[in-house]
């Protein structure tokens, strides 16, 4: 919710954003899921609404 990494990636891939959400979460327990949400804050471009 933060940066909306979690919603881009559930949008590109068609997935529920709990899921992704619920992922990172798992990733961040093992300690990979901050940095990879940190690159992918980066990464992504912003949304034009």
């Amino acid at each position: 919710m933060i940066a909306g990494v979690c919603a881009a990636l559930a949008k590109r891939f068609n997935l529920s954003t709990g899921i992704v959400r619920l992922l990172f979460v798992i990733f961040g327990l093992v300690g990979a899921g901050e940095i990879a949400y940190i690159v992918l804050w980066i990464v992504i471009p912003k949304a034009e609404y």
